[in-house]
């Protein structure tokens, strides 16, 4: 794997980490708006989504291609293939968007509750706590394997810098 390649590793997963820990920063808010009938535009809450898609491009090799130029080497031709981050496209990643769920609310039967229609029933976000809980393991499952990843692909470069 060229220089290139353990870059645009770190890089995709960098974008994956990001995705997943705004994803959990979604979910936190979810349950902890489970019970929110009102909110500041007198609706209940309703469930917020992430969205993942793919993106092109690279923040981290962009950030080099900023500092590789300021780099002070030791001797000339230190870093040969510093060029290579100006001249080669790098690898995608992973972008996360918001979304609003737009399932119905939950209706519960609660006359004695302020928010009760003329009914009696109460429109209660349309949050279910055991369906966050489920999505919250995934995503930290997710963050922690692109940390894995991340870790790999610097063990890869320490090991090509002992041979």
């Amino acid at each position: 794997m060229g220089l290139r390649g353990i870059f645009s590793a770190i890089d995709v997963s960098a974008s994956g980490l990001s995705a997943q820990r705004r994803k959990l920063n979604v979910i936190a808010s979810n349950i902890a708006n489970a019970e929110t009938t009102r909110t500041a535009n007198g609706q209940p809450y309703r469930r917020r989504i992430v969205k993942f898609q793919e993106t092109p491009g690279s923040e981290f090799v962009q950030v080099l291609r900023r500092v590789v130029g300021k780099l002070v080497t030791t001797r000339p031709g230190h870093l040969p293939n510093a060029d290579i981050l100006q001249r080669e496209e790098s690898a995608g990643g992973v972008e996360a968007q918001e979304a609003t769920d737009p399932s119905p609310f939950r209706m519960v039967y609660d006359p004695t509750h302020p928010d009760a229609n003329a009914n009696g029933y109460v429109a209660y976000p349309n949050v279910s706590v055991v369906t966050e809980m489920v999505d919250m393991i995934a995503a930290s499952r997710n963050y922690e394997a692109n940390v894995a990843a991340i870790d790999a692909a610097k063990d890869m470069a320490k090991r090509a810098l002992d041979i």
